[in-house]
């Protein structure tokens, strides 16, 4: 996005359309492709329709969850998890998403100014709906809340700070900027908040796209997990929080189900896995690693051809090394590729998990083994070439949500139960707890078929357990952070020296602000 600045802020920017702000927030932004809508005056008087703000800043975290690019790749695309390799001139998109594979990107970097502007456009409304003259019911507050410490906890995990304005505070004030610590206060106190002022948890609900007791609690113990990153070290208490408040989400009813990928099936999720899910499309998820070939009666066109993972990533799960046919003996989780004996036109030739080897089809009342482009047998590869210099077929494909249940169906999940268990399991390993810690995380692994108990537990076990489990759900890049890797080198990455743990503030959000500090490294 184009930004032309004037040192200047206005109380109107939260009625500027989604992902024109630039919530730094000291800046007059000159009408270039932003569009905007200044109301009749600068001065804030509350929120006149307090129930559509709510609607729309839930709105804004449904579209942003469902985009491939953003906040999306910049959780998973940084990680070992998956990758989105230029295919002759496909996918270059000038270096983008090779940058953030690579951790080459820079505070030029779009994907980062996106995540700055949506996130601090969402703390900023929420802000506005918590304010005294909005008159918001105490419900609306708690909502707002939540939102607010949700938005705020991507900028802070992200860039290691927070810029805070209050709605009242005049067009020249500039906002100010939370140490990670201060953030991290005021994020667990706006949770903490939510969780007294939501409804309570009704886990086999048909419609989990608002918050409940629940899911602000899963996110409290996310934060609370991640404290020795966020504060240098755990604080007393930080650990056993965790696990009472996963024993309160247990206590609610929610529950590790069977059946993996039934549990991403939508658009309503009455499973007692899934805490909370937005009604975002998950085509992104699905067509952005399928081939133009692999198409659906729904979608002609078939994929994009884009991400895919990486065969490091693949051999985490159980299961043999060279196939994943259905009925293979792999674990549950790494899915299966379907074969020509088992198409139907139930699921069109597509399978589940990790799509490697040949590709099947559903044509016309019969199965088909599928071509590339050129006529070569679509055959997806375990081993990618590089970066660049890759071909149609190279690398693994993923479908934690398949076009085997629709084309393009909606709904994806953001918090599931099985994370918290997990994370309950982690929390009492770090805190000394082993026997149980293995007995949660075998607990887990003893509803996935093929997957067979573990003897030990260590930290390098809970962080493999956590990514065959949560793969492409948003949560590599945080765990990988938590668990000091990240700056290791895998595939087509090398090693770091750390500073890569926190994004550079975008260039344009420290020239709107000098109370901004770009992070070390950048």
């Amino acid at each position: 996005m184009l930004l032309i600045e004037k040192f200047k802020c206005r109380a109107w920017l939260p009625s500027l359309v989604v992902g024109a702000l630039v919530t730094a927030c000291s800046l007059e932004i000159e009408e270039t492709d932003s569009v905007f809508s200044k109301g009749e005056s600068d001065v804030f008087n509350g929120v006149e329709n307090v129930a559509g703000s709510l609607n729309t800043i839930f709105n804004n975290i449904s579209g942003q969850a469902g985009d491939q690019a953003n906040l999306y790749a910049l959780t998973e695309v940084s990680t070992d998890e998956l990758v989105v390799p230029t295919r002759g001139t496909d996918w270059g998109d000038n270096g983008v998403w090779r940058t953030v594979h690579a951790h080459t990107w820079g505070p030029t970097h779009p994907y980062l100014l996106a995540v700055w502007n949506d996130k601090n456009n969402g703390v900023l409304r929420a802000t506005e709906v918590i304010d005294p003259l909005s008159n918001a019911s105490a419900l609306q507050i708690a909502e707002a809340k939540f939102a607010r410490a949700y938005n705020m906890w991507i900028i802070m995990d992200f860039f290691g700070i927070a810029v805070f304005r209050n709605p009242t505070d005049g067009p020249d004030v500039l906002p100010s900027v939370m140490s990670r610590s201060e953030a991290y206060n005021m994020i667990v106190q706006d949770l903490t908040d939510a969780i007294a002022g939501l409804p309570a948890s009704n886990p086999t609900a048909s419609n989990k796209t608002r918050p409940v007791k629940a899911t602000a609690r899963f996110f409290l113990a996310k934060v609370k997990l991640n404290s020795a990153v966020y504060n240098g070290t755990y604080a007393a208490g930080d650990l056993q929080d965790v696990i009472d408040l996963v024993d309160d989400i247990e206590d609610e009813g929610y529950a590790l189900v069977e059946d993996y990928f039934d549990i991403f099936k939508g658009p309503t999720f009455t499973n007692t896995d899934v805490i909370w899910n937005v009604s975002a499309g998950v085509g992104n998820r699905m067509w952005n690693g399928l081939h133009y070939n692999q198409s659906h009666p729904d979608n002609g066109g078939g994929g994009w051809n884009g991400f895919t993972t990486l065969a490091e990533f693949y051999d985490k799960f159980e299961g043999p090394p060279d196939t994943n046919e259905i009925g293979s003996d792999q674990e549950e989780r790494r899915g299966y590729t379907q074969t020509l004996a088992t198409t139907n036109a139930s699921n069109q030739g597509f399978g589940y998990g990790f799509q490697v080897g040949q590709m099947y089809g559903y044509r016309s009342g019969a199965a088909v083994a599928l071509s590339d482009r050129v006529g070569n047998p679509l055959v997806f590869t375990k081993d990618l070439p590089g970066l660049v210099g890759n071909n149609e077929r190279t690398g693994i494909r993923l479908l934690k949500y398949s076009p085997a249940n629709g084309a393009f169906t909606e709904g994806v999940v953001m918090a599931r139960f099985a994370d918290a268990h997990l994370m309950r399991a982690e929390a009492k390993l770090r805190a000394g707890n082993t026997g149980g810690a293995l007995t949660d995380v075998n607990a887990l692994r003893a509803l996935r078929d093929d997957t067979p108990a573990l003897g030990s537990i260590n930290e390098a076990a809970m962080l493999d357990e956590r990514a065959r489990e949560l793969y492409t759900e948003g949560w590599r890049r945080n765990d990988m952070i938590r668990f000091g890797v990240f700056k290791n080198a895998w595939q087509f990455k090398a090693a770091g020296d750390g500073h890569t743990d926190l994004f550079p503030i975008p260039a344009s959000a420290l020239l709107s602000n000098p109370n901004l500090v770009q992070n070390p490294g950048y």
